[in-house]
């Protein structure tokens, strides 16, 4: 949930806060999961706020997340741009996605340590390309 809220508040430098939101909220998770199962926690949010040119990301270490599958598919269905964090072999989800990074770790702490500093990449890839003028003379 932090990464959402470096697109909403800031990274490294000042800048306008940019849309993002994290369908983890625990309200959202608890009532989806009792109404139609947990596999379905995340699809639910898709479907309620991704729009067509959006980006998901989905976060698995095995990549055989039945909840990130079922949000992939929901986000393929209404045109939204896909990306997969997964580690070991990348599992039910490798390619399946637009983009995909795959950590080949055996552990899920190293693998999820490594997908924390791709998230930090992505973050200031978006800051570069959206506000250069924060990253002049780096």
């Amino acid at each position: 949930m932090h990464f959402i809220e470096e697109f909403t508040g800031r990274f490294r430098k000042e800048r306008r806060a940019l849309p993002a939101i994290s369908i983890s909220d625990p309200s959202h998770i608890t009532c989806v999961a009792n109404d139609y199962g947990f596999d379905y926690v995340f699809s639910k949010g898709v479907e309620a706020y991704g729009k067509e040119g959006d980006m998901f990301i989905g976060i698995s270490t095995s990549g055989n997340s039945a909840n990130v599958i079922k949000a992939v598919e929901q986000a393929k269905a209404q045109g939204l741009v896909t990306v997969a964090l997964l580690g070991k072999d990348g599992g039910k989800l490798k390619g399946q996605c637009d983009y995909e990074f795959i950590v080949p770790g055996k552990t899920s702490d190293r693998v999820q340590e490594i997908h924390m500093m791709i998230l930090h990449i992505i973050i200031e890839g978006v800051e570069r390309i959206m506000f250069p003028e924060n990253y002049m003379g780096e």
